[in-house]
């Protein structure tokens, strides 16, 4: 295979090996971080999605949702 060019089996690799966790409504982030370590996974990246609800005058956000994405970890003698 020619460097830089990837096969789609990798490419299914890496997409499995990613996982979302949203943080719980009485949750806090570091109970949520703790949650991913024990699991196997370590963050790479923190977003907050809005949550919406139809109003009167059209869709309103009422909250948000926390989500971290997760990469599993990989160790040294794996690489």
């Amino acid at each position: 295979m020619k460097k830089g060019k990837k096969s789609s089996k990798d490419n299914q690799a890496r997409q499995s090996a990613k996982k979302a966790f949203i943080v719980g409504e009485n949750e806090t982030i570091d109970a949520c971080l703790d949650r991913m370590k024990k699991e196997g996974y370590q963050p790479i990246m923190r977003t907050s999605r809005p949550i919406f609800r139809e109003g009167k005058s059209g869709p309103e956000v009422i909250g948000r949702h926390c989500v971290i994405e997760g990469r599993l970890s990989v160790a040294k003698g794996e690489q």
